[in-house]
């Protein structure tokens, strides 16, 4: 049984889903009471020192980060990832400038602005962090110019990470609408046989 530690609001968790949903494989959530301190309890921690999820186990494997899970079933499936070196290089760089430029800003902005009491919400670091979103939403908007796909011409692991939090409907300063080639990609991303919004691939977390 492959089993997915996650819960509905983690983007990250939802990069970890979806690809396992597209590739077809039989996977099951294991939720995770993360507002409740479910992923600081000593067995959790025992799962995954680092208390975060996605968390993947199948069979005696524990994979934990999103991008090594990603990358673990295209290896198990041969499914979303190019074939050529070149391809598999291509959706590396994607992955690694998602984690950094587009997921590891867009899921603290969303959270300041949503997850947190409204009297704790930072807003002058609420606005730097949509400020730097706005260049990033740039770059992939210029780069899906002629594309249909992120990498290549079928959809990749490269398209299930960047989509991570854009699918979301909690406000974190996205709106699809203001960048037409993110919009269309998103659209063609929700028409791929199989796919699901967050909140029907995983239960919510926040309010249980």
């Amino acid at each position: 049984m492959t089993k997915l530690y996650c819960f509905g609001e983690s983007g990250n968790a939802y990069k970890a889903a979806l690809t396992l949903t597209l590739a077809e494989v039989d996977w099951t959530a294991v939720h995770v009471d993360f507002f409740n301190g479910g992923s600081r309890t000593p067995e959790f921690r025992a799962i995954n020192p680092m208390g975060e999820v996605p968390v993947l186990l199948d069979g005696d494997q524990t994979i934990t980060q999103s991008g090594a899970i990603q990358t673990s079933v295209t290896e198990k499936t041969g499914k979303l990832m190019p074939a050529s070196s070149e391809g598999k290089r291509e959706v590396l760089r994607w992955l690694l400038w998602d984690n950094h430029k587009l997921s590891g800003q867009a899921g603290m902005t969303r959270f300041l602005m949503n997850f947190l009491p409204p009297e704790k919400r930072p807003q002058e670091v609420i606005g730097f962090m949509q400020g730097r979103l706005k260049a990033t939403y740039g770059i992939l908007n210029d780069h899906l110019e002629g594309r249909d796909w992120i990498v290549g011409d079928q959809i990749t692991i490269a398209d299930t990470a960047c989509c991570g939090y854009l699918f979301y409907e909690e406000p974190f300063g996205f709106d699809r609408t203001e960048w037409p080639n993110i919009d269309a990609w998103l659209d063609r991303i929700a028409a791929t046989p199989g796919w699901k919004h967050p909140y029907d691939l995983m239960q919510r977390a926040y309010g249980a």
